[in-house]
């Protein structure tokens, strides 16, 4: 399946919308904003965009989506989350407000605001690791959340050391068809990311 037959929404309830949606058009695909369970119909793979993870759970009940979207999420399709996303995404949560609830399905635990106010925006570069190419690949991290740990059936795509004396962090993951960042590729110019998802969604597809 060529990226021009794939229908990919983007959660439009608040976040890094237009900027995911200008990738998916520059690489072939058609965006489709998704800010109501009937706009979920036809998609065949969905993102999570950067933002700010409890604002988007709270919207998404109030505009009485959250559970279709979970269950979208559950489907077998690809879904891509980042930052923010990465959040909603996971199984377990450290540092989230009271009462928090995440979609789910990738078994990690996600620390919110992991990197604290020093990086509150930074740009940095991370290991390419499954997204190929011969480069690191650029990252803009804010307010960044970072996974703290994985389940047996989680893929680590690619890690950052904040300082030279700091622990590499986990910041990508894949769990079958759910991928997930804590840094912000739509912004960078790089679209390995973005490819990365549109042959998970080619695949699952295909399954």
């Amino acid at each position: 399946m060529t990226n021009q037959l794939l229908h990919i929404g983007v959660l439009a309830l608040q976040g890094s919308v237009i900027e995911h949606a200008r990738v998916l058009s520059e690489l072939g695909a058609k965006p489709v904003e998704v800010k109501v369970s009937a706009h979920l119909q036809g998609l065949d793979g969905l993102i999570i965009p950067g933002g700010e993870s409890t604002t988007m759970y709270k919207l998404a009940h109030a505009f009485d989506l959250f559970d279709d979207l979970k269950a979208f999420v559950h489907s077998g399709r690809a879904i891509y989350g980042s930052c923010a996303g990465m959040i909603m995404l996971a199984d377990r949560i450290v540092d989230g407000i009271a009462d928090q609830e995440t979609l789910g399905g990738l078994d990690v635990t996600v620390r919110r605001n992991a990197f604290g106010r020093q990086v509150d925006s930074a740009q940095s570069f991370v290991d390419a690791g499954a997204f190929g190419g011969d480069t690191p690949l650029p990252a803009v991290f804010i307010r960044a959340p970072w996974v703290e740990s994985v389940g047996s059936g989680v893929e680590v795509l690619s890690t950052w050391q904040q300082t030279p004396e700091s622990e590499p962090a986990v910041v990508a993951v894949r769990q079958g068809p759910l991928l997930a960042t804590s840094f912000h590729p739509e912004v960078t110019g790089d679209r390995r990311v973005h490819e990365y998802f549109l042959r998970m969604v080619a695949e699952s597809n295909r399954g």
